[in-house]
């Protein structure tokens, strides 16, 4: 399956909300405070739709990267369950990856649920590494978050992003 992906606007607010409630039921964010990222310049949100759809959204995913910073961070990755098993969620990290490189960070940092391997497994492939844990993190669930760091120099010759990955000059302000 293709998939489109674009920049996140705040007119895009109630779909990402809709799949932060259905996937983080115990600890998804805020309407406050995801329009809060997605209006910060330091942050970069994708969505992703099916190619004839683009209304329907099936995945989103952020990071924070203000631009000249060495550090950045993958706030959030979602994806549909009915749209989970197709590249999806690596597609936009790699797209996450490309822009922190670009907006000049070396390297990236995120937290996954330690009761989620799927993720793990997604982040490894990636080359990220295990570098702590922060014990009971999420809550209400008390469930530990691996800190996981990507170094992205010794990733650019292996990353590369599908040409659909990649936002248009007039969809990335």
């Amino acid at each position: 399956m293709t998939w489109q992906l674009r920049r996140a606007h705040e007119a895009d607010l109630a779909a990402i909300m809709h799949l932060e409630t259905s996937i983080f039921e115990n600890d998804a964010w805020s309407p406050p405070m995801m329009a809060r990222d997605l209006g910060d310049p330091a942050c970069y949100y994708l969505v992703a739709f099916p190619p004839d759809d683009p209304d329907n959204i099936e995945a989103y995913a952020g990071l924070l990267a203000p631009q000249g910073a060495t550090e950045g961070d993958i706030q959030t990755i979602a994806v549909a369950d009915s749209a989970r098993g197709h590249g999806l969620g690596h597609t936009l990290m790699q797209a996450l990856i490309s822009e922190a490189r670009k907006r000049g960070a070396r390297l990236v940092f995120l937290e996954v649920r330690a009761d989620n391997p799927s993720a793990q497994r997604l982040y490894d492939r990636l080359g990220f590494v295990e570098v702590g844990v922060r014990r009971g993190y999420y809550q209400p669930d008390n469930v530990d978050a691996i800190v996981m760091r990507l170094n992205i120099p010794e990733l650019e010759s292996m990353l590369t992003v599908p040409e659909s990955a990649v936002p248009t000059s007039a969809e990335n302000p």
